[in-house]
């Protein structure tokens, strides 16, 4: 298997019968990460969730739509690679899942009324090391498509790009 340095989004095949349907959103084979920390994000629509990341313990992570239609966002954070400071976005409806991996912000919009995302991640949340970029941090440019965003204070306080970038630096 080899080393996956971007983002990605991929569908899992469902299996439908008159009950509904099954569907396998995470197989240990497909990925060079093992899911150890589960949670779930219920949003209304035009809430703006991130752009989050861990400065030490960094997390890969699995974002499935459970429910609804995001923008979702990552920006890559490596501060050698050549693709330092890259967005990638995925439009995602219910079913689609994307992987992120570690050292990457991430981020997503609620496009629908309501959306419910899953994340599977490999490595535990550690508030002492939580961090985040601005939503709307004047050197990041990210296309949103909401105009006035509901935004959590925590995530109205993160530090700049620019701050960023100075940081590491000294990593």
């Amino acid at each position: 298997m080899k080393q996956i340095d971007k983002p990605f989004i991929y569908s899992s095949k469902r299996y439908f019968d008159k009950r509904g349907f099954f569907q396998e959103l995470y197989l240990k084979k497909n990925f060079k990460t093992s899911a150890i920390f589960t949670a779930i994000a219920h949003s209304k629509q035009k809430v703006i969730r991130g752009m989050h990341f861990q400065l030490k313990n960094k997390q890969t992570k699995i974002i499935t739509v459970l429910s609804g239609k995001i923008l979702d966002v990552s920006i890559n954070l490596k501060k050698n690679s050549k693709n330092f400071g890259k967005k990638y976005y995925f439009l995602m409806e219910e079913g689609q899942s994307v992987f992120i991996p570690n050292f990457f912000a991430h981020g997503y919009e609620c496009l629908s009324k309501k959306s419910t995302i899953l994340y599977h991640l490999d490595n535990y949340r550690d508030a002492r090391n939580e961090s985040g970029l601005p939503f709307n941090d004047s050197d990041l440019k990210i296309k949103w498509k909401t105009k006035n965003p509901v935004i959590s204070l925590r995530d109205k306080n993160h530090m700049s790009f620019v701050k960023f970038k100075r940081y590491i630096k000294t990593l």
